[in-house]
Order: structure tokens, then C-alpha cells, then sequence
């Protein structure tokens, strides 16, 4: 049984780590999502009349479409950046932050709203709109965790630990793209 778990982890964790890391982000952005939803069913500010599926699905895509990219990305700042020292780190960090960021807030917005339908232009203006709030949250939460990652995490574990904490990430973007929606209901229950 061991040697089957050794075999599996392997595979997820070398030759695949690709798709490993793809359809971590994916799901743990459905899950975040799933979070998300089940909140606003406790607040009472539902969007829906029952659990959106459809929403969890288009989230799930989008965060599968950024896994290879994220792959990508670490795999690259680490060929660049090599070094385990402070000043390595910081240099990660802020590669990070001003090219990964933006790059996958835009990509978040831009792709959620395609497939819910919008215009590029429509999900483009909403994402200038949420991004400042986005990016702020960005500083708060990813400097200190990429600290941890750069510095005490394997590189092939990297996008995984990454996809751990993002959880709570993916529950703040579920929020952000689905305020305005949840803003509504709370509004018209509050005229009621």
C-alpha cells in the first residue's frame, strides 16, 4: 500500500505536475467558490434560489486555465532567481507581485466573464473596477506566504502549497466577481 501511495505521489508530484497543478487550481477555485455560495446562503443574500452550479463550473474552468501559466511561472522565477537568500526571496516576491498579480486578476475577470456571458469589454471594465480592492488584498495576503514558500518549499511543491492558501484567496475572488450580484438581492430584500 505504501509503495502504491509513493508510486501515485510521484507521478502526481513529477512527471505530472503540470496536471497536477492545473487541476489544483481549478478545483480549489470551485471550492473557494462553493465557500463563497454557502456563506451567502448563510447571510441570507443568495444569488440563486438553490446552489449554482453553473457559477462553481465557470470558476473551476477559469482556475484551470490558470494553472499552467502559474506552472509556468514559478518553474521560470526560479531558473531566474535561483538563490534561497533574502534578497532572492524579495526579488520573487515582488516578480510576483507586480507581473503575477495583475496578470492573474486580469485573467480571472476577463475569463469569468466571458463565460458568464459578458462582453470583453463589459468583463474588462470590471475588472478595472474590482481591481484595486483585488490588488490591495493581493499585498496583504501573498507577500507573506510566498516568503514561506520561496524560502522553506521543494519548487515541485511550490503551486501546490500556492493552491493550499489560496483557498481563502479563491473565496475573496468569488466575493469580489459576485458582490455586485449579492449587493442586489441584499437590496431588494432590504426594500421587501
Amino acid at each position: 500500500m505504501l509503495n502504491q501511495a509513493r508510486y501515485v505521489w510521484s507521478k502526481l508530484f513529477g512527471r505530472y505536475l503540470w496536471v497536477t497543478n492545473t487541476v489544483t487550481c481549478g478545483g480549489l477555485l470551485a471550492i473557494g467558490d462553493g465557500i463563497q455560495q454557502n456563506i451567502e446562503r448563510v447571510r441570507g443574500v443568495r444569488t440563486t434560489p438553490g446552489y449554482d452550479w453553473g457559477r462553481t463550473g465557470r470558476l473551476f474552468l477559469v482556475g484551470l486555465s490558470q494553472g499552467p501559466p502559474h506552472h509556468i511561472f514559478y518553474l521560470w522565477l526560479d531558473k531566474v532567481l535561483p538563490k534561497r537568500t533574502a534578497k532572492v526571496i524579495f526579488q520573487k516576491i515582488m516578480a510576483d507581485q507586480f507581473i503575477a498579480a495583475p496578470f492573474f486578476a486580469v485573467t480571472f475577470f476577463l475569463g469569468a466573464g466571458i463565460l458568464e456571458g459578458k462582453s470583453l469589454n463589459s468583463s474588462w471594465q470590471e475588472f478595472k473596477i474590482k481591481f484595486p480592492a483585488v490588488y490591495a488584498f493581493d499585498w496583504l495576503i501573498w507577500p507573506p506566504t510566498q516568503t514561506i514558500n520561496f524560502y522553506f518549499i521543494p519548487a515541485p511543491y511550490r503551486v501546490l502549497y500556492v493552491n493550499v492558501i489560496t483557498v481563502i484567496w479563491d473565496v475573496f475572488l468569488s466575493y469580489m466577481k459576485h458582490k455586485d450580484q449579492v449587493l442586489k438581492v441584499k437590496t431588494i430584500k432590504e426594500g421587501d
